[in-house]
């Protein structure tokens, strides 16, 4: 079964003075969040980039494959805080999403941090949407195991 998920944007002006706004259709969990040019190349200031919500797709992404990785080895987390930072800059010319670091602290009994860090490589490797990043934007992470 295939599911799809609907965004929306409305866009207003050229693109440096321009700006929009991207509702979540599907869901609505969110609706008319501000985007320009400028919280793409400048400060945020309280807008959104489609940068920052691939950022919010990848950590979610990352901390369900993750959670489902752990519970399969027979120990579950009780809590996984993870953060994505995406770059988006100048590359060969020209503007593009350069890397997605995904950083995780997990508070998982019974598991070394040994085993942690490679659980959550292939945590990294086989998510959704690490697999529609993977070829084009350099992936990483870096795993800390709390007691």
């Amino acid at each position: 079964m295939t599911v799809v998920r609907r965004a929306d944007v409305v866009w207003t002006g050229d693109l440096i003075s321009g700006y929009g706004v991207v509702s979540a259709s599907t869901s609505n969990a969110f609706a008319s969040l501000p985007v320009t040019w400028a919280s793409r190349t400048e400060a945020a200031d309280g807008r959104t980039s489609p940068e920052e919500l691939i950022a919010a797709a990848h950590a979610s992404c990352f901390s369900m494959a993750l959670s489902a990785s752990l519970s399969r080895a027979g120990t579950p987390p009780r809590r996984l805080e993870v953060t994505a930072e995406v770059a988006f800059g100048q590359v060969a010319g020209s503007w593009r999403v350069a890397s997605s670091a995904l950083k995780v602290r997990g508070w998982v009994p019974g598991i070394d941090s040994v085993s942690f860090q490679r659980m959550a490589e292939g945590a990294k490797e086989g998510c959704p949407v690490s697999q529609a990043l993977k070829g084009n934007v350099e992936l990483s992470v870096e795993a800390t195991l709390e007691s």
